[in-house]
C-alpha cells in the first residue's frame, strides 16, 4: 500500500518577531494596548529571529542531503516568510528540487476586536468577551471578527489532507505560528480539548522551536505520524537567545 504521509514532517514556530518585543513592553508597562504600527500579517522578525532562524537553517544544513526538508510550506505571515527564507538560505535548501510555497491556511489565528490588546486592554475595553473567553475557554470562544481554536482546526483539517494526498513519503518542513502547532497536535495525535490545553499551559513553544513527526508504519491500520520531539530548541542553543514570548496577540490566545 502506498503510504500517505511524510517520512518526517516538521513544525517549527517562526523565529522572535518585533510583536513579540511590543508585547513584552507593554506588559511590562501595565499598558492595555501593544504599541506596535503594522498589521499582524506585516509583523517583521526582530534581529534575534533573524538569528534564530539562520541557527536554525545551520541544524538541517548539518543533516545530510538526503535527510534535509524537500518542501517547505509557510504561513503567508511576514514573520513566517522571513523565518522560511533565512532557514532555507543557511540550510541549504534552495536547490530547484526543493519546493517552497505559501499557504494561508497556516496564517496566525486571527483575534478580531481584541487585536493589539493585552489581558488589560481586554479587562477594559471588552469585558464581555474576556467573560466569555473565562466561559468558554480559549478553544471554544470566537471573538467578533476572529477566530476560535476550532476555527484555526477546521482549516488545518484541510492542509493535511492536502499533505496525505500529495506529500507521501515526501519530508516536509512547516513554518508557521504557535497556535497552529498546537492545533496540528491536537490533529496528528487525536488529542482532547483538555489534552492539548494541558500541553499549552505547560509552557510556550519557543521562537524557531521544532516538533518533528516521522511515519511509524504500525501506527493506525495503514501506518501514520508518530511524535518524535516536541519543542526542541536544541539547534538555537549556543547559536542564538531561546525566547519563547507569546504572540503580540497573546491575550486572545
Amino acid at each position: 500500500m502506498e503510504q500517505r504521509w511524510p517520512a518526517v514532517l516538521w513544525i517549527v514556530r517562526h523565529g522572535q518577531s518585533a510583536g513579540n518585543v511590543a508585547r513584552d513592553a507593554a506588559d511590562a508597562a501595565g499598558l492595555g494596548r501593544i504599541d506596535i504600527a503594522d498589521r499582524d500579517m506585516d509583523v517583521p522578525l526582530s534581529d534575534l529571529g533573524h538569528e534564530q532562524a539562520r541557527a536554525l537553517g545551520g541544524w538541517f544544513a548539518a543533516m545530510p542531503a538526503g535527510q534535509r526538508p524537500r518542501t517547505l510550506m509557510a504561513s503567508p505571515y511576514r514573520r513566517a516568510v522571513e523565518t522560511s527564507q533565512a532557514i532555507r538560505a543557511s540550510g541549504g535548501l534552495e536547490r530547484s528540487d526543493h519546493r517552497f510555497c505559501i499557504d494561508e491556511r497556516l496564517r496566525e489565528k486571527e483575534f478580531g476586536v481584541l487585536d493589539r490588546l493585552t489581558r488589560l486592554g481586554i479587562e477594559a475595553q471588552f469585558p464581555e468577551q474576556a467573560e466569555f473567553r473565562r466561559l468558554l475557554g480559549k478553544f471554544y470562544h470566537r471573538p467578533p471578527g476572529g477566530e476560535s481554536w476550532c476555527d484555526v482546526i477546521l482549516r488545518l483539517r484541510s492542509l493535511l489532507d492536502t499533505i496525505s494526498l500529495h506529500h507521501g513519503g515526501d519530508r516536509v518542513l512547516i513554518v508557521a505560528h504557535q497556535v497552529v502547532v498546537l492545533c496540528l497536535r491536537y490533529l496528528l495525535e487525536s488529542l482532547t480539548e483538555e489534552q492539548i490545553l494541558e500541553i499549552d499551559r505547560q509552557a510556550d513553544i519557543a521562537n524557531c522551536g521544532v516538533t518533528e513527526y516521522r511515519f511509524d508504519p504500525g501506527c493506525g491500520a495503514d501506518g501514520g505520524l508518530r511524535l518524535a520531539r516536541y519543542n526542541f530548541t536544541a539547534p538555537l542553543e549556543g547559536e542564538a537567545t531561546v525566547t519563547a514570548a507569546p504572540d503580540a496577540n497573546v491575550a486572545a490566545r
